[in-house]
């Protein structure tokens, strides 16, 4: 019996190292999951680019009492292995998807559904071990079944379906609204995607990158913009009349926020996505007087199935966003490097077994 296998670890920023590491266990509470593929988020991104953000180095995680060397990867599909002594939701041979945000049983906000707002916030692959290695394990309650008609490379996108769709969810988004999304990387185009198949009339998109606008393009937007043209809030209010119903910050910075606030109708609401690196300026006042609302989300939450329902009707076609599929060696060069300096790359999966 072997008792390692490769994995993709996290020991410091711009140190990322596949090398052999224990197979890990289920305890009675847990699910031992056989990986396919490991999609590479923004925030892997983030901890490879200046990290520890999330990833526990100073302290324990509380929930789990990790700490520091990490294994990454929390955007995956793949195949129960094992499952501790507890777990009756599902068996060994079960094609799943995994939602891998911790729940905290403790807090107030598990008895009322708002469980993505417990704390200490927490993710599989970035406060435990994750899935870029060829088996993981994670708690029962984060396990979601796929259906057959689902491919696993459509599943390992399932999770930052979810938070587009929760993003366009909490925006209250009405058939036949117009929305701008600032930011055409995976979430943006997820959240694309989400607001077309969700009824949106116009779909506005704002980035720096030609290629990811051709790709927004592609997938159904019905206009972009390059972010740097300051005139993009003055077009959007001739093309609809006063303004954008909805607006989603997919950037994360203080013109993008500036540009979707602009573009806004009065009483428009503005959703924010994107995880800022720096405060933002803001007129308040101007939030007041045109009846403004903003919105944060972290996460998602209860919108798996709804997500996994929509990807595998074919009414979302996710799979059009993977632009590569590399293996897990490749994951440093091929992956977040290739991410970091090729803004055509968009979504890459890691095939755990090529």
């Amino acid at each position: 019996m072997t008792t390692t296998m490769k994995a993709a670890r996290w020991h410091a920023a711009n140190d990322i190292r596949v090398e052999e590491t224990p197979i890990p266990a289920p305890k009675d509470n847990q699910v031992k999951i056989a990986v396919k593929f490991t999609g590479i988020c923004g925030s892997d991104l983030a901890e490879y680019t200046h990290g520890p953000q999330l990833i526990p180095v100073d302290k324990p995680y509380p929930l789990n009492g990790h700490q520091g060397t990490t294994t990454l990867g929390h955007e995956f599909s793949g195949v129960v292995e094992a499952v501790g002594k507890n777990v009756t939701t599902v068996k060994k041979g079960d094609r799943v998807v995994v939602e891998p945000i911790f729940k905290n049983p403790e807090s107030p906000f598990i008895a009322t559904g708002e469980y993505n707002l417990s704390e200490p916030l927490g993710f599989v692959g970035l406060t435990a071990n994750g899935a870029f290695a060829k088996f993981v394990v994670v708690e029962d309650y984060m396990v979601h079944k796929m259906p057959d008609t689902m491919t696993f490379e459509q599943g390992a996108i399932v999770e930052p379906a979810a938070v587009a769709a929760y993003a366009i969810q909490r925006s209250g988004m009405k058939m036949g609204d117009t929305v701008l999304v600032t930011g055409a990387g995976p979430i943006g185009l997820l959240t694309v995607q989400v607001a077309l198949a969700t009824g949106a009339s116009q779909i506005f998109v704002t980035d720096l990158s030609e290629s990811r606008l051709k790709m927004a393009e592609e997938i159904g937007a019905t206009h972009t913009f390059d972010a740097r043209d300051k005139d993009i809030p003055q077009k959007i209010k001739e093309m609809t009349g006063y303004g954008v119903d909805v607006f989603i910050d997919a950037a994360g910075a203080q013109a993008s926020f500036d540009t979707g606030v602009d573009s806004l109708r009065n009483g428009g609401t503005a959703v924010l996505v994107a995880l800022f690196g720096k405060d933002v300026v803001h007129d308040a006042l101007n939030q007041t007087l045109r009846e403004l609302t903003i919105i944060g989300t972290a996460a998602y939450r209860n919108i798996f199935p709804e997500t996994i329902a929509l990807i595998s009707s074919g009414r979302l076609p996710v799979e059009n966003l993977i632009t590569s599929v590399i293996s897990l060696d490749e994951v440093v060069e091929k992956g977040f490097d290739a991410l970091v300096n090729d803004p055509s790359e968009v979504k890459i999966l890691v095939d755990v077994n090529r």
